[in-house]
């Protein structure tokens, strides 16, 4: 089945929106396409940014990238987009924020110690862009030797694994990590409409196992928890990550998710799945959400924790 992104206009001279450094220097052979994805370069002011609403538990967020290529067509990020070409454009365009080892590595060694910091709010640290340029393992290594933060990751791809080694030293120096890695459905193809540049659910559940046996404490995010074919079979997939604290929260389809045109076709698929029309999916699907939702923690607790909505990204104790 063909992602939804794989017919999503993008607008002309959408690249105006992404912001450029005012020289190349710091270039060098960094990419300036990976994928699918046009890659510019940027400046911050600060990487760390202090946090507010959904995210006040924490001190600060940190987002090594502007815009993030895995493009889910339902993102929130996309609505924070400097203009309506980006928003539009979402998945089709990321901008590395070059400066940003600089601006945290003038902070004093230890004023981080035991802050909180969420990684990332808007962006995912791991998207592909950053096997090249390693801008957030850059990051990580400067938090390892000064700082000793709680510091919780949040991403969809299995290239965290590539860094257990930074992070288990980073547990060494005193600080705290936990990683939460988002799976939000076990159908593949629906996986591949909504989420159509991501990695398979499988290779998602692989490394989570792989977080864990390195000892780092992890969390799956169910979030959004879209359609699920067998919720047993499901829980039993997750439990055999080693991973027990989960995150569930629905489906939210009023509030203008969704990028460019792709609500109609996200709807019709749903309505689809769940045998009724498009003007009952809506209450299909929370049915089916609060029957999978049972049915999920029934089968996960004990020894899990299962919690719902805002109170599961809370930052470890």
């Amino acid at each position: 089945m063909a992602g939804l992104a794989d017919s999503r206009p993008v607008p002309a001279g959408w690249q105006r929106a992404l912001t450029r450094a005012p020289d190349n220097k710091a270039e060098g052979a960094a990419p300036h396409k990976v994928g699918h994805a046009s890659i510019a370069y940027g400046q911050t002011r600060d990487i760390l940014t202090r946090t507010s609403g959904y995210l006040k538990a924490y001190d600060y967020s940190l987002n090594p990238y502007a815009g993030c290529s895995f493009g889910c067509t339902y993102c929130y990020a996309a609505f924070f987009s400097r203009s309506r070409a980006a928003r539009d454009s979402w998945g089709y365009w990321v901008t590395v924020k070059r400066n940003a080892v600089d601006t945290l590595a003038k902070r004093r060694d230890g004023t981080l110690d035991g802050k909180r910091i969420y990684m990332s709010s808007v962006t995912d640290p791991y998207q592909p862009v950053e096997r090249t340029v390693q801008l957030t393992r850059s990051l990580l290594a400067v938090l390892c030797k000064r700082h000793a933060p709680v510091l919780v990751i949040q991403t969809r791809s299995p290239d965290i694994v590539r860094d257990l080694d930074l992070l288990g030293a980073l547990q060494d120096s005193g600080g705290t990590v936990q990683v939460n890695m988002t799976i939000t459905t076990d159908d593949e193809d629906i996986r591949r409409t909504f989420e159509p540049f991501c990695p398979s659910n499988r290779r998602r559940l692989t490394a989570i196992a792989q977080v864990r046996a390195a000892g780092i404490d992890a969390c799956i995010t169910l979030t959004p928890l879209l359609l699920i074919r067998d919720a047993r079979r499901f829980a039993d997939q997750l439990l055999e990550t080693n991973v027990r604290r989960f995150v569930c929260q629905d489906f939210q389809f009023g509030g203008g998710h969704f990028v460019a045109s792709t609500r109609a076709e996200a709807q019709r698929l749903i309505a689809s799945r769940l045998g009724c029309s498009i003007g009952a999916f809506r209450k299909q699907y929370r049915a089916h959400y609060e029957k999978v939702r049972a049915a999920l923690r029934s089968r996960l607790c004990p020894p899990a924790i299962f919690t719902e909505g805002k109170d599961g990204f809370a930052p470890p104790a």
